[in-house]
């Protein structure tokens, strides 16, 4: 989710994923409960395994468009949670959110951030960023490699030190140097695969929690 959908490559796989997207038991499932994506599934998995969300937060999102993961959080924690979300993108506004629209890697964007959250550090990091993809995988692998180590950078600047993050990472190259450096970022570190992750896909959760000052 946000900072662009991944794009298809060709029109061969363009069909395949139609295909795929069509009969995916999870875009069925995000129709009926509602919900503007998919993935808002995987964030419910690693909330019921995790236990991130608590009532009171301070919760940050991180590429929050369209707004999938942000419904979870606004049905869940609304209206006694802070929660804001941000994006390059602009997004439909949700009850009980603040959006702020900006590059969060902007002095700006990032003073409106802290201005959202009361000026106070964030329990709850998130991201779920993906880059357009151009199918050719060692500079998509790069450009989502620099999106995460962004999060990253985020997250030690917004979180409270027992705060938790959670990152959507590609397994490939630069994977192990990151991890290494969310290890010795965070003290407790988890990588998840939830259910609505696609078996081919890459993609994988890291939870991490409490900061290493």
């Amino acid at each position: 989710m946000g900072w662009g959908v991944v794009g298809r490559a060709n029109s061969k796989s363009s069909n395949r994923w139609l295909q795929e997207h069509a009969s995916d038991q999870y875009v069925k499932q995000a129709a009926i409960d509602g919900f503007r994506s998919r993935a808002v599934y995987k964030l419910i998995e690693l909330d019921e395994k995790d236990k991130l969300i608590r009532p009171g937060a301070v919760i940050l999102e991180l590429g929050s468009a369209p707004g999938g993961w942000t419904q979870y959080l606004s049905r869940r924690a609304g209206g006694q949670a802070v929660i804001v979300a941000s994006d390059i993108l602009q997004m439909d506004s949700l009850p009980d959110v603040s959006f702020v629209l900006g590059d969060f890697t902007e002095q700006e964007t990032a003073d409106a951030i802290s201005e959202a959250m009361g000026n106070r550090k964030a329990d709850l990091v998130l991201s779920d960023m993906a880059p357009n993809l151009s199918g050719v995988g060692v500079s998509d692998q790069a450009r989502a490699m620099g999106l995460v180590e962004l999060a990253l950078e985020s997250a030690r600047e917004f979180l409270q030190p027992e705060g938790a993050f959670v990152v959507k990472v590609f397994q490939g190259e630069g994977f192990d140097s990151y991890m290494k450096e969310v290890r010795n970022s965070f003290r407790n570190v988890k990588v998840r695969k939830p259910a609505a992750s696609r078996a081919r896909s890459r993609e994988v959760y890291v939870v991490a929690r409490k900061l290493i000052s």
